[in-house]
């Protein structure tokens, strides 16, 4: 097993198709489909079903593609350090974000990281759970992972470093009647409508909460994309829970957010393997351990 059958094995797997991973690698598909062959008979099973035109990973493909992405991590961390000795004038940062965490501190960490690391480029994935992020870290595919929960992950081979807590807050829409004190008492939320996301996050668990305590509240709205929520409260649909990194997104006398009595925040932290790290994505977590917002 070589380096070259892992960057083929992956690709693959990325792509969905050897057609596709042929073309990302920039390879002939005939010999993309002989270093598969290959590989599977120097390990004895096969990696793909293929059905037709399309293709699923095996038991023994989705064994081996946690380890090989760490493998070609670490021969990425490698060369990173090499490179790391003339400086940090190249390369990337991979990092999987959930979405608040993606507003702040993210928003702030690139903006430092970038200023101080100009033709180093940041990568950052999408994930929506916390088990997501810290799956998305362990497998490879990423070397940093921000994510927040109602409690820090306890995750022992992992490093995690708290950045920030960020209150639950109502976003209350243009035609919000609600009473004119500064904090919002869950009592005053019987009757309302709200926005929320799928379940999963700290905002909708909340929301949950309030409906199982016995308030009357109406979901008038389920989005899978947290970004939709805001225009969402701006056109009236409904108020929603968000934590308070949301509010630089708020429009100015069309969405108000306002603290909730006793509502839960949203501890958000860092998350990496505990060395390896390349030489950029050492000096990004740096920063963040250095965080002060």
């Amino acid at each position: 097993m070589d380096i070259r059958q892992l960057r083929h094995f992956l690709a693959v797997v990325d792509a969905g198709s050897f057609t596709r991973a042929a073309e990302t690698l920039r390879v002939a598909q005939p010999s993309l489909s002989q270093t598969i062959k290959g590989l599977e008979r120097e390990l004895g099973v096969a990696l793909f079903h293929r059905i037709g035109r399309t293709i699923a990973l095996s038991d023994a493909g989705r064994e081996l593609e946690g380890p090989a992405r760490l493998v070609l991590r670490d021969l990425e961390a490698a060369e990173e350090h090499i490179r790391g000795l003339r400086g940090l004038t190249s390369g990337r940062v991979r990092i999987a974000a959930m979405p608040s965490p993606s507003i702040e501190p993210l928003t702030t960490l690139i903006s430092r990281f970038s200023a101080e690391h100009p033709q180093v480029a940041v990568d950052v994935a999408a994930t929506f759970t916390v088990d997501e992020t810290i799956d998305s870290v362990r497998h490879g595919r990423v070397e940093l992972g921000f994510l927040g929960g109602r409690e820090l992950p306890r995750v022992p081979d992992f490093r995690v470093v708290h950045l920030m807590d960020q209150p639950l807050m109502l976003a209350a829409g243009p035609n919000a009647s609600l009473p004119a004190a500064e904090v919002v008492e869950r009592g005053d939320l019987a009757g309302a409508r709200l926005v929320v996301s799928h379940r999963g996050s700290l905002m909708r668990a909340f929301v949950d909460e309030l409906i199982a305590e016995g308030i009357d509240i109406s979901i008038v709205a389920e989005v899978a994309h947290r970004t939709s929520i805001l225009p969402l409260v701006s056109a009236g649909v409904g108020h929603a829970v968000l934590p308070s990194s949301w509010a630089a997104f708020a429009e100015t006398g069309t969405v108000r957010l306002l603290p909730i009595r006793d509502a839960p925040a949203l501890h958000v932290c860092a998350v990496a393997r505990p060395d390896g790290l390349t030489p950029a994505a050492a000096r990004f977590l740096e920063i963040a351990s250095h965080l002060d917002l």
